[in-house]
């Protein structure tokens, strides 16, 4: 027998079955009759009960089983006028609504055929096992059915005794030489543990109604109610959660409230009570003067990020910052600041706060929240005069009109501290790294770290108290008159040092020994005349004097540099050809005295007498 493919019957648990072609037995058709009797006796196989069923088919067809004892297994079909169902014609008949008959089957069988009982001389009959599903899908096709020589049906098979205890696996029962899964299980039986157990629990979750179903292996148990014991956890793990939640918010609450005392300890010692009375006092001209608070300074900063980092000294570093309203500043965060000297920061506060000058960077505000206090400043986008004096990656140098012009706007800056703010300011620390540049290369005078304000009567000081006087920016600034005349560092490179490596010693010494032009940039050499070149070393010789008396005033080196300075020409253009920005070509002026005048040379420049007419303070 040929086999069709293995077949499992989903009605029938844990059995499966061989579908194999099984013989049709014909009589009285269009093909030659055929009488084929299958024979299973000595194998394994056998015709299931389950799945197939015996079929009779054809006019007033009996058919029986043959090689059945008894012999009563069979059926008849009954027909009137007309055709078959199956198309075969017949003596003016037709079957009626059992044109074909259908019988159960013994189990087991192990050989097949069939006998017809009616011997007309017309109609076909026929006889056959076959599987059940097959027939019903197909009995509509009789024509098919009337040609065909076989049809499927289903073998099932048994093991032999001897077999029994070697093939089962856990969980399976053994009936009729057939293995099943056991109760409550699923599966093949015949693999070793092939049978698994079946979730009652999970097939039916009403299957206990209120009570709880609890799956065992092989079967299911209803338990009473766990709903006390959901509650219980819930309860428990929303406790738990209350807990956490709780501690976490305590905890936020608690360091909330420590950084406020901590800001509110800071803001006292830093001494944001006085800045507030100042405030108070000073009602009208401190208006613009802003109080930031610590988180404003970190949102516009990025938490200090040091990405935005502008520069480093000393007193502490400088970041890049933007406020809420878009404005970009420049927040100055100290090192450290002495107890003693807060009453002194402060008044410097209210001062600085008060300066508006064109010259002078802009102190928009500070933060006393912190550590250390934190300074506000307008920024300023252009750099340092340092980096474009000293920074050989720079495209385009200065001109010397633009560093005569810088000079003089410094000079104007550090002299408007000196004698018209409301308490003179000394910066203390003038450097080239000091001014800085806006966006037209305008001077701005910053960094006032170790600046201080000095009451009047104490502006006559000597080096035995250790306090600056206003001569000590005097002589600050003129090392940056040199850094602008030499094009070099204040601190001298090795190659450059003889002695010493500084660079107002190494000025002094050119100077006195007439050799003043050789030390000038050449970049600036090629551009200005003779005369002012000389006019600006005598000034800068007479800033670095070491008597402080022998020094000009900061008003009257702005003056000098003023008359220094060229005219500029009419009808002009504003763009510097070195730095493609806005700046003012000068023409030279001409001087009231000559540049070699006894009155220039010997007692402006370098007599050593001030035309200052204050007493003689010292560095």
């Amino acid at each position: 027998m040929e086999v069709l493919n293995f077949y499992y019957v989903p009605n029938y648990t844990s059995i499966e079955f061989v579908r194999v072609k099984s013989p049709v037995i014909s009589k009285n058709c269009s093909r030659r009759e055929t009488e084929q009797r299958v024979n299973l006796t000595g194998s394994p196989f056998f015709y299931s009960e389950m799945g197939n069923k015996f079929i009779a088919a054809g006019c007033n067809n009996k058919a029986l089983m043959a090689g059945i004892n008894p012999k009563i297994v069979g059926c008849e079909s009954d027909c009137i006028n007309g055709d078959t169902l199956f198309g075969i014609p017949g003596p003016d008949k037709t079957c009626n609504s059992g044109t074909y008959c259908e019988t159960v089957m013994p189990s087991d069988l192990k050989t097949f055929n069939a006998t017809f009982e009616r011997n007309e001389p017309e109609g076909c009959q026929l006889a056959f096992l076959v599987d059940q599903q097959w027939f019903d899908s197909n009995i509509e096709n009789s024509s098919r059915l009337q040609k065909t020589e076989y049809v499927p049906a289903l073998l099932g098979w048994s093991l032999p005794p001897e077999d029994y205890n070697t093939s089962r696996s856990p969980h399976t029962s053994i009936y009729s030489g057939r293995l099943y899964c056991g109760l409550g299980y699923r599966g093949n039986p015949y693999l070793p543990d092939g049978c698994h157990d079946i979730d009652e629990c999970l097939e039916d979750k009403r299957r206990c109604g209120d009570e709880t179903c609890v799956n065992k292996p092989g079967h299911f148990v209803c338990e009473g109610s766990r709903n006390w014991i959901i509650a219980l956890g819930l309860g428990l793990g929303f406790g738990v959660l209350c807990l956490v939640v709780g501690g976490w918010l305590l905890y936020k609450f608690l360091k909330k409230r420590r950084e406020v005392k901590l800001k509110e300890k800071f803001f006292k010692r830093n001494g944001g009570f006085l800045l507030q009375q100042q405030m108070f006092s000073h009602k009208g001209s401190l208006e613009k003067t802003k109080i930031f608070t610590s988180k404003e300074l970190d949102k516009a900063t990025d938490n200090f990020n040091k990405n935005r980092v502008l520069g480093q000294g000393g007193q502490g570093t400088v970041y890049k910052g933007m406020l809420v309203d878009g404005r970009i500043v420049a927040v100055k965060k100290s090192k450290a600041m002495v107890a003693e000297t807060v009453e002194e920061f402060i008044n410097e506060v209210v001062i600085l706060s008060q300066i508006n000058h064109r010259n002078v960077v802009k102190l928009l505000g500070c933060c006393l929240e912190t550590e250390v206090p934190l300074l506000v400043y307008e920024f300023i986008p252009n750099g340092t005069l340092f980096q474009y004096l000293h920074d050989q990656s720079e495209e385009f140098p200065l001109s010397w009109g633009t560093r005569l012009r810088i000079a003089k706007e410094a000079a104007e800056a550090i002299s408007y501290l000196h004698f018209s703010a409301s308490i003179p300011i000394y910066h203390r620390d003038i450097k080239s790294t000091d001014i800085l540049l806006d966006e037209k290369f305008k001077a701005k005078v910053s960094d006032f770290g170790t600046s201080r304000s000095i009451s009047v009567d104490q502006t006559h000081l000597t080096t035995h108290s250790s306090q600056f006087t206003e001569k000590s920016d005097v002589s600050s600034f003129g090392v940056v008159l040199v850094e602008l005349l030499t094009g070099e560092k204040p601190i001298l490179s090795l190659k450059m040092a003889d002695e010493s490596r500084s660079l107002a010693t190494h000025f002094i010494a050119s100077t006195e020994e007439n050799r003043v032009l050789e030390i000038i940039d050449g970049r600036v050499a090629k551009q200005a005349k003779v005369e002012e070149l000389m006019m600006v070393a005598k000034l800068a010789y007479r800033c670095l004097s070491l008597s402080g008396k022998k020094r000009p005033t900061m008003k009257e080196v702005a003056m000098q540099l003023e008359q220094i300075m060229p005219l500029p020409k009419q009808n002009d253009s504003n763009v510097d050809h070195h730095h493609d920005r806005e700046e003012i070509n000068y023409l030279k002026l001409d001087l009231p005295f000559p540049l070699e005048s006894s009155s220039l040379t010997d007692s402006s420049l370098f007599s050593g007498t001030s035309c200052s007419t204050e007493k003689e303070p010292l560095v």
